[in-house]
């Protein structure tokens, strides 16, 4: 059984009644690989969740960002779908999932990347971040550790398109070409997918791991062009 055909049974066996719901049914998901990743994956779903819900209101596109960034099985479809409605009733709460993350990943500074990646993502779905969308974000990223200059290289990328390459690649103005080789060498030590696959990170952040690369790489060569 995969992880989320797990989740979806677990949910239908704890019901739907009661505000404890999603803690019943990370529980009842059991322990070993496959409890860790389905407790992982339910709190990227309710992060995802209560991140379309930071605004006050979940728009379809929000929700749609969710969907597309996840290859969800068409038979627990309808269950994380539950699943993610139940998470988007309110924003409280937020926090514990976060944290749930950096347990399971406590070392992984990839993964909690990932992760503020794909919130970004669903922030931005609906063609503006809100002030609480950006401060539910931050509150992330303090959890996770991820302030000062690696957070803003992050909210460079997604805030900013058109951001200074050294912004993106996390280092000051005026660096030149030895200093730009080296970050660089180390952002893709860092957040190369096949470290994440190495570590039994699902398939869909493998796939974001990858878009940030590319991203990673423009920056280098962008930032090259301007030393030169």
């Amino acid at each position: 059984m995969g992880v989320w055909d797990a989740i979806g049974s677990a949910l239908q066996s704890v019901g739907a009644a009661g505000a404890d719901v999603l803690e019943r049914v990370r529980s009842a998901t059991g322990t070993g690989t496959q409890g860790r990743d389905a407790a992982f994956s339910m709190a990227i779903v309710a992060l995802a969740a209560k991140m379309a819900k930071a605004d006050g209101v979940v728009t379809m596109s929000e929700a749609a960002s969710f969907w597309k960034r996840f290859d969800v099985p068409d038979d627990a479809h309808r269950s994380i779908r539950r699943l993610f409605d139940l998470a988007q009733r309110d924003v409280a709460g937020f926090e514990a999932y976060a944290r749930q993350i950096v347990r399971l990943f406590p070392e992984d500074t990839a993964v909690h990347e990932d992760t503020l990646d794909i919130l970004f993502t669903i922030a931005a779905a609906d063609g503006v971040i809100h002030e609480n969308e950006l401060a539910f974000l931050e509150s992330v990223a303090e959890i996770f550790g991820i302030e000062g200059v690696r957070w803003n290289r992050i909210k460079a990328r997604h805030l900013q398109p058109e951001a200074d390459p050294l912004i993106v690649l996390g280092l000051p103005a005026g660096a030149d070409k030895a200093a730009i080789t080296k970050r660089y060498r180390e952002l893709v030590r860092e957040h190369h997918p096949d470290r994440l696959i190495a570590r039994g990170v699902p398939e869909e952040f493998v796939r974001i791991a990858t878009d940030r690369l590319a991203a990673i790489n423009a920056a280098y060569d962008a930032a090259l062009a301007r030393a030169s």
